[in-house]
């Protein structure tokens, strides 16, 4: 269990170095502070996974830093149950001049392992990394790919009951990747605590319990991962010329928020024939139809769509910006705005759709009405088409001698 009580780090900056000599000689002032964490709280249970989510300069590494011991913090309470590891930035307790092997007796040591415990887990930690004979050169010949393989392997063979993992694993290929994610998930279902940082909405979507959002060193949300993550689109389309926007209605349920000079009026999803749906066959044509209003004159207005799956993870998403059909709307005209697929090739499940009315190519630029979840729809098998997995692919089979 790890439990975080009103957390404070706050550095001293200085124009020069010359500025802390001066401080020190005359007893003034050189310098001025920058809070990074302020008041941050949180508890995340055995067998929890918490996912950290923020923009750059938010506090999320220096937090890892202080649970982690490699700083310490100006005020607050932390209490970890056990053993602590994890993964910061790449490179972090490892000597570039040493080799692979040295390097895990002195990453291990950093990390609270006996030599015994590195001993009796060396073959371990080497066969999981797949470094081969590279584990015996110099750790400045590695990839940074090699080198988030060899920390990760470290980190988890220490056996700790509660685990960090930073963007480092970012740096991986898609193997690495996809095995550190399950010997993660073997370390969660073990009990095991983690705190996951990310700016990968999807991999918190599916990994964590219950995110939090940090901006500026606060913690603006804390929740379910989805309710964060949509917290998080809101912040980014406010932060564009530092514009305040409204939320006219915020909760689990639903997310709209924008600066509302133009609004998505209604959003009703068809049949070919013009039929209102709420499910529809996997392959069968579909309309999501979308009217739309202007409170001014708004001469270049993209609407976008995004398809999310039960899970919250994006499946689909586009805008009439990439399609080239750009529009504009007078004040107090609406336009109607239709999606037409010929076949809709999604898997079958339960599904939901988030609208988007902005400029240019993404809502971060003017968002004038952005609404999560303001159609649910359900897709239903094929009777000619059997298949499994989120999209409905239609290859040839052909069988040869």
């Amino acid at each position: 269990m790890i439990k975080v009580e009103d957390l404070w780090k706050i550095f001293k900056l200085y124009r020069s170095p010359a500025d802390r000599l001066k401080e020190i000689i005359l007893r003034r002032s050189f310098h001025r502070t920058y809070k990074a964490l302020r008041g941050v709280s949180f508890e995340v249970q055995d067998g929890e996974v918490l996912g950290i989510i923020g923009p750059n300069g938010a506090g999320k590494s220096t937090l890892l830093k202080i649970l982690t011991g490699v700083l310490m913090p100006d005020q607050g309470f932390i209490h970890v149950s056990g053993r602590i590891t994890g993964l910061l930035e790449l490179g972090t307790g490892f000597n570039s001049e040493m080799t692979g092997l040295e390097n895990i007796f002195l990453n291990g040591t950093l990390l609270g392992m006996s030599r015994e415990e590195i001993e009796n887990k060396l073959e371990d930690i080497i066969n999981f990394s797949e470094l081969g004979d590279f584990i015996y050169e110099p750790l400045k010949t590695y990839s940074s790919g090699m080198v988030m393989r060899l920390a990760f392997s470290v980190a988890i063979h220490a056996e700790p009951t509660c685990f960090v993992v930073d963007e480092a694993l970012a740096v991986g290929d898609a193997y690495f990747q996809q095995k550190c994610m399950k010997r993660i998930k073997e370390f969660k279902e073990k009990g095991g605590s983690i705190i996951f940082v990310s700016h990968d909405m999807n991999a918190v979507k599916l990994l964590c319990d219950q995110a939090i959002l940090l901006d500026q060193g606060y913690v603006l949300e804390q929740g379910a991962p989805e309710q964060v993550i949509n917290l998080y689109n809101f912040l980014l389309a406010r932060k564009k010329k530092g514009e305040e926007l409204e939320i006219s209605h915020y909760s689990a349920e639903k997310c709209d928020y924008g600066d509302y000079q133009a609004r998505i009026v209604e959003v009703t999803l068809k049949n070919a024939q013009g039929e209102p749906l709420e499910a529809l066959i996997s392959g069968k044509p579909a309309v999501f139809e979308i009217v739309v209003e202007a409170q001014k004159p708004i001469p270049n207005l993209t609407l976008g769509i995004l398809i999310r799956d039960r899970f919250g993870q994006d499946i689909f998403g586009t805008n009439t910006y990439h399609l080239n059909k750009n529009f504009s709307l007078s004040p107090g005209e609406r336009k109607t705005i239709r999606y037409i697929f010929d076949e809709f090739n999604l898997g079958v499940g339960k599904y939901t759709l988030t609208v988007a009315l902005h400029t240019d190519e993404t809502h971060v630029h003017q968002c004038y009405h952005w609404v999560d979840r303001i159609c649910k729809f359900e897709v239903l098998p094929s009777d000619n088409f059997y298949f499994i997995g989120l999209t409905r692919l239609t290859p040839r089979v052909e069988i040869s001698p």
